[in-house]
């Protein structure tokens, strides 16, 4: 079997980069002939069709890369095989999606989208992203480089360190989390937030929001936002450095941080929808909050991101959710029972550790990504 996987290589710390990257690495490491590859290099793809000569090209993206995913390896004559997300809609490529013997998505929440938006003809698989359980793993409190990143980010060591890390933090579900943290105040054992984000125009928007929020709410003392660029080092460290990880995300199509906290025997506060519903077991391994709301949407602005050759108006035949809100009542609930018992963060921790262990480690994902594609393609 030879493999070409197609992402943003080489490996940047964002998450489909990072889907893709250990994707590669588990692939490797169980003997598969692989190769990875940038996904928009058109030159260096061709180069590994002509001499590599891959039985297939698999592609990590969302429905936007499909030119680069699959009608590229196609005029090539290479097989190919997406393995995608979703940001709440699908509003182009369904004829190429269609014409497929198979896709792959990241979670059920996935596919439901790619079904209500038209991708019928296909087979769609689930196969869930690939975490590294050896470097995201359990580690001591008084461990230097625990304490260091504590000291580093503000926390003292008898305060509860809650954490939300990604591209910005509303996205995750951060001020759901302040308006909750602003709730308990007054009853809670002492606590400081850190939102940790990638710097990008973005956050550059997004953060003056939040803060305010913050300040509005009478919490911007114990409310810090950190944004920088992290390595895949650095995240082990800074989720074991938490003593609980809140992201009851708005929009989420697997996630990945959400497992990695897991890994770490951290308890996550997550929200009862999207693909936290696959990766997140309520009372077992993690808090969930109900949805309170659900955002729509009628129409969209598409351009060429989108595969659109043209900025241009895309109404939808009926609306579409594109974000939900968590409870925050339900929020301050699970905030409140996490932080006034230790025994509770450590039981919800160490059954989150060994679902990771069990159906997330990037390993076993490419285990069950070999036995796909040797039942849907016969590729030995």
């Amino acid at each position: 079997m030879k493999i070409l996987v197609m992402y943003d290589y080489p490996a940047s710390p964002t998450g489909l980069s990072t889907q893709g990257d250990l994707l590669y690495r588990g692939l490797k490491e169980i003997g598969v002939e692989v190769f990875p590859v940038n996904h928009s290099s058109t030159q260096e793809k061709e180069w590994y069709y002509h001499w590599f000569k891959p039985d297939l090209a698999v592609g990590i993206g969302f429905w936007g890369n499909i030119p680069e995913l699959v009608l590229h390896p196609q005029q090539h004559g290479v097989k190919a095989l997406p393995w995608l997300v979703a940001d709440g809609y699908i509003a182009n490529f369904q004829e190429i999606l269609n014409s497929l013997p198979l896709i792959l998505v990241t979670s059920n929440w996935v596919k439901e989208i790619y079904r209500r938006d038209g991708i019928n003809k296909p087979e769609i698989d689930i196969l869930p992203v690939g975490i590294d359980t050896d470097a995201f793993s359990p580690k001591e409190k008084d461990d230097p480089k625990i304490s260091a990143l504590r000291d580093a980010v503000g926390v003292a060591e008898n305060e509860i360190m809650i954490l939300t890390a990604g591209g910005d933090a509303a996205s995750k579900g951060a001020q759901e989390v302040m308006q909750a943290l602003a709730m308990i105040n007054q009853e809670a054992p002492s606590w400081k937030y850190i939102c940790k984000v990638y710097p990008s125009s973005q956050t550059e928007r997004q953060n003056p929001d939040d803060l305010k929020l913050a300040q509005q709410l009478g919490i911007q003392h114990s409310v810090t936002y950190n944004t920088t660029i992290a390595s895949r080092n650095f995240m082990p460290y800074l989720l074991n450095a938490c003593d609980i990880y809140a992201a009851p995300s708005r929009i989420e199509g697997f996630g990945m941080i959400q497992v990695e906290a897991g890994a770490c025997e951290k308890p996550v506060i997550g929200i009862k929808a999207m693909a936290m519903l696959d990766t997140l077991v309520h009372g077992e391994t993690a808090l969930l909050a109900d949805v309170a709301s659900e955002i729509y949407i009628k129409e969209a602005s598409m351009g060429k991101h989108a595969g659109f050759a043209f900025q241009q108006k895309v109404v939808f035949p009926s609306p579409r959710i594109v974000d939900y809100r968590a409870s925050i009542y339900d929020i301050a609930d699970h905030l409140l029972s996490l932080m006034n018992n230790p025994r509770l963060r450590e039981k919800l921790g160490v059954a989150a550790r060994k679902r990771a262990v069990e159906k997330y480690d990037y390993r076993v994902v490419a285990k069950n990504f070999v036995k796909i594609v040797q039942h849907k393609f016969g590729i030995r």
